[in-house]
């Protein structure tokens, strides 16, 4: 399926619908093919933006919010002993799971524009979006992931590969 074909025929009016329609509560719809195909465009953007970002600038030094501080602290108490570098889907999709991660992203509400919106994360850091390398999950928890990886180091091997590549194009 051409993702891009598909968009680039609804023209500069449907664009504007689009970004409109996307900004509803999800209630606000059934399953509408041509609403899925949009918002599968708008997560695969920021999921490629993203991996652009962490490949051209050190990790560590990213600030993907403005309480950063907060959503590490919070998942650190929360998920402290989840395997970040690798995660386990069933940390994210089981009953189990779910009755954790509610109460933690609910703590964002009004604090983190958009937390419960769907967005793309890596299963493996090291690697990138692929449809075996990723999972929807909600934008909180993206957010603590990923914060979570680059303040420990697990996203310089992205980072690191990406600047050995440039360099030895310019050698």
């Amino acid at each position: 399926m051409d993702l891009e074909g598909l968009l680039g025929s609804l023209g500069a009016g449907g664009a504007v619908s689009a970004a409109g329609a996307l900004s509803l509560p999800a209630e606000s719809y059934g399953n509408d093919p041509q609403l899925e195909m949009m918002w599968a465009k708008k997560a695969y953007d920021h999921a490629e933006i993203y991996f652009n970002l962490i490949s051209s600038v050190d990790p560590k030094f990213l600030k993907l919010t403005k309480v950063d501080d907060q959503i590490f602290t919070e998942f650190k108490k929360t998920f402290g002993d989840m395997n970040i570098n690798v995660l386990n889907p069933e940390d994210l999709k089981s009953e189990e799971a779910k009755q954790k991660w509610r109460p933690f992203c609910l703590q964002f509400d009004g604090i983190v524009e958009d937390y419960n919106y769907g967005t793309l994360l890596r299963l493996d850091c090291q690697k990138d979006y692929t449809e075996e390398n990723t999972i929807f999950a909600t934008r909180i928890q993206f957010f603590a992931v990923e914060i979570s990886r680059n303040r420990e180091g697990c996203n310089n091997a992205v980072y690191e590969s990406t600047s050995k590549s440039k360099n030895q194009k310019q050698s």
